[in-house]
């Protein structure tokens, strides 16, 4: 990430007090685990953030550091930096006077840079530091993008019948062919937009294609109804499907290279009334930002869940619709307790991310390998801590629950809509109270939602409806600021730029097992739960408004 060493940046935020020592010690014991560089394990552990390094290091070299989204930058700035100068050297020029030109630049001990720049541009260059996306958008936005949209390729006449040169069988070695390139832009399209899902939806007379974006979807420029056929069947060879058949839902996976970033894309083809429906999840091959820190908690959320999760046995269930983030916390929990004196097992149906140095099997229905099947043979395996995808039926949770009573730490999903409906739910499915009350430490719903874009961040005021849907809650916003997005460029105008969760988190103390036994509702456990003082996602949420993260809308919108 940066140079010369890490060492000396390591140094340089242990002594502005940006990490403490045992922090530093357990980052060098992960990196050495995981065969990755000390800085970049207290990045990933979300310790510390790549931009709060970048301007401490920038401070102590007395380099200034520039937000580039709040500069307007001249046009007789700009062109003292050709383009594909900037791009080849990842800098934007900012300022100038007569004698130097100030560029933004990643990396602060990036000497040689400036040393090149110097010599091209045949004038003294000063480095200031800005976040590498930032420069990637600033350079985009003043010199235009280096490749071609999507949206402009149907607009530049390549849309016409030349398009169609691109048959069904396109061959790998095409590179040219235009239906190979559009493809291709629809899937970087897709990653430049930080786009979880593509979705290509034959109309009736339309071939409409939208992104989800932090959960949203949106739609982007349709290309004509006439090539529907030959993108699907693209799409279908690269994911090794059958082309020809069209009758009978399909999976597939894709393995390309957008942007300079490896992608596997999962794609599910089924067939709708106007031709083949294709779904395409993108998932990056980087992995996921997996420190408990970056999922969203309150320091006295997150510190109760560490000390649930540091538990030698027992269950812990995170609950939740499909689609909240389930998974991904689940993927973080694993990541945060993954040392060498613990053997970690999963079961999941697909494993969607890779995680070093955890045993990670997939579900194969087709060939029997399912849940109970997969659970019976990873307990002869000897492991610490269990992971299931999802508990899904009587026999899945009868094995788990026997896992966590032997003496392992169990991790698993249900679909409730709150934590403490994981309870009866468990118990309708046939599980036995005696076994639940023993087994079960604690259960946590969740949900995601919108982060408030810091590049476009401004006060506004919560709508009469929004209050009236809060009832009594609405109190808590008389003289509170509240923000909100304005839309720019970095949010794709959207107001929003990433996702965090809201949490609800329900302990099972002595009382609440009682309350097994009796086989008490869903309600009796939900008031129970209030009085004992559990924090419901509403509450969370709402804290979460008034810290500035979200809006009312999102926290409303999630339930």
């Amino acid at each position: 990430m940066i140079s010369p060493t890490d060492e000396t940046v390591i140094e340089t935020i242990r002594d502005v007090g940006l990490v403490r020592p045992e922090q530093i010690e357990a980052a060098r014991r992960r990196a050495k685990d995981d065969g990755i560089g000390v800085l970049d394990a207290l990045i990933d552990d979300g310790i510390v953030s790549k931009m709060e390094v970048l301007k401490t290091v920038a401070m102590q070299l007395g380099m200034d550091v520039v937000v580039l989204a709040d500069v307007e930058i001249a046009p007789e700035i700009i062109a003292l930096v050709p383009a594909d100068i900037a791009r080849r050297y990842k800098v934007m020029p900012v300022v100038s006077d007569e004698n130097t030109l100030k560029v933004a630049m990643s990396d602060p001990f990036d000497i040689e840079t400036l040393d090149s720049l110097r010599y091209v541009l045949k004038r003294n260059v000063e480095g200031m530091v800005a976040a590498p996306d930032e420069i990637a958008i600033a350079i985009d936005h003043y010199y235009g993008r280096e490749e071609m949209t999507v949206e402009d390729m149907l607009s530049k006449g390549e849309k016409a019948e030349s398009v169609l040169t691109g048959v069904e069988g396109a061959e790998e070695g095409e590179e040219d062919a235009p239906i190979i390139k559009l493809v291709h832009l629809i899937i970087l399209e897709a990653q430049r937009s930080r786009a979880s899902d593509i979705h290509l939806e034959p109309m009736e007379k339309r071939f409409r294609i939208r992104y989800r974006i932090d959960g949203v979807l949106h739609e982007i420029e349709n290309p004509p109804k006439r090539l529907q056929p030959a993108v699907l069947s693209r799409l279908k060879l690269m994911a090794g499907m059958k082309i020809s058949e069209k009758r009978v839902p399909q999976d597939g996976r894709i393995a390309v290279n957008v942007g300079g970033e490896d992608l596997d894309l999962r794609v599910s083809s089924v067939p709708a009334s106007h031709g083949e429906s294709i779904v395409m999840r993108l998932l990056s091959k980087k992995g996921l930002d997996l420190g408990l820190p970056k999922l969203g908690f309150f320091s006295d959320d997150q510190a109760t869940f560490e000390r649930l999760i540091a538990s030698p046995d027992g269950i812990l269930l995170i609950t939740g619709p499909t689609g909240s983030g389930k998974t991904t916390t689940l993927y973080a929990v694993l990541n945060s307790l993954n040392r060498p004196d613990r053997k970690i097992i999963t079961v999941e149906d697909p494993v969607e991310y890779q995680l070093s140095g955890i045993n990670q099997v997939s579900v194969r229905a087709d060939i029997g390998m399912d849940f109970p099947l997969v659970l019976k043979a990873m307990m002869r395996q000897a492991p610490n801590i269990i992971m299931v995808g999802e508990i899904r039926d009587p026999e899945t949770a009868e094995i788990a629950i026997t896992a966590a009573l032997t003496g392992h730490l169990v991790f698993s999903t249900l679909h409730t809509n709150d934590a403490p409906s994981a309870v009866p739910r468990l118990l309708d499915i046939g599980v036995e109270p005696f076994l639940l009350a023993s087994s079960l430490r604690a259960t946590m719903a969740q949900r995601l939602v919108r982060v408030i874009c810091e590049k476009c961040k401004a006060e506004a005021m919560p709508s009469d409806l929004e209050l009236r849907l809060l009832g009594d809650q609405a109190d808590q916003f008389k003289n509170a600021k509240v923000y909100a997005g304005k839309g720019c460029n970095a949010c794709v105008q959207t107001g929003y730029k990433g996702r965090k969760g809201i949490f609800e988190i329900f302990i099972i103390n002595d009382e609440v097992k009682r309350m097994i036994y009796k086989r008490v509702s869903a309600d009796e456990i939900m008031e129970r739960a209030r009085a004992m003082g559990m924090r419901t996602l509403r509450e969370d949420g709402i804290r979460k408004v008034l810290a500035g993260i979200t809006t009312l809308s999102e926290v409303l919108s999630a339930g």
